[in-house]
């Protein structure tokens, strides 16, 4: 069976199946009070042949071998990247890359310090992108809502009330306070969707207005050769 799969490493949609996919599976009796645990490692290599990295998780469920039935999944973890962080290219400034990073990487370990980050990205975007300065993000977020549609306005606004970031992301975007995984998973998506539409946005329509003047400025020998033949 054949499933869609995004490489961590080169950001490319493939379509993998057996042959992209080995797992390494055992059971083990831990004890009375815990039963047996029933492990999972799973490879993937990217079919990419530019790229070919390996990604590895682990699972572990509780299972019952006399019935061969998984119980709830206990742990899991990604073994190899550790972070699954989308690559972006380097015009996106570097600071904001690297916190983007880091919260990727700690979402699980520690979703607010993730959300720390993820909310501090998010600052230097409006201050980097839009050129927007203020004491109080809150005051930066009013600002943007004349700058982009209401749709994204709208869903950088909602982060701020979002559980307990809410009550506390307009006074200090370097506040640590208690986040729920889920709530650190919606700003890392958002700024994923802000690097693309901004800043990979921004380039791409740069790169392609640069080609309609080049192709403009190489039709112009032609043109004036053709008038004087004429």
């Amino acid at each position: 069976m054949r499933q869609l799969w995004t490489c961590p490493y080169c950001n490319r949609a493939c379509t993998i199946g057996e042959v992209d996919i080995r797992k390494i599976s055992t059971y083990k009796y831990i004890s009375e009070e815990y039963g047996n645990y029933y492990s999972i490692v799973t490879i993937i290599v990217c079919p990419n042949p530019n790229c070919r990295q390996q990604t590895i998780s682990l699972d572990i469920f509780e299972y019952k071998p006399q019935i061969e039935q998984f119980g709830k999944k206990i742990y899991s973890w990604d073994l190899k990247p550790e972070s699954q962080a989308k690559p972006f290219p380097d015009y996106i400034p570097e600071q904001l890359r690297n916190d983007y990073e880091e919260a990727c990487l700690i979402k699980n370990k520690s979703p607010k310090a993730s959300a720390t980050l993820s909310r501090r990205c998010i600052q230097g975007m409006i201050r980097d992108f839009w050129k927007i300065k203020k004491s109080r993000l809150i005051d930066e977020i009013n600002e943007l809502e004349s700058k982009v549609d209401q749709v994204t306005w709208q869903a950088i606004d909602s982060v701020r009330q979002v559980g307990n970031i809410g009550a506390h992301m307009e006074k200090d975007v370097n506040l640590i306070i208690d986040v729920e995984p889920k709530e650190a998973d919606l700003l890392i998506w958002l700024i994923e969707t802000l690097f693309e539409e901004w800043y990979v946005g921004r380039h791409d329509k740069e790169q392609k207005m640069k080609a309609i003047v080049k192709l403009a400025q190489d039709k112009k020998p032609s043109k004036q050769n053709s008038q004087q033949d004429a």
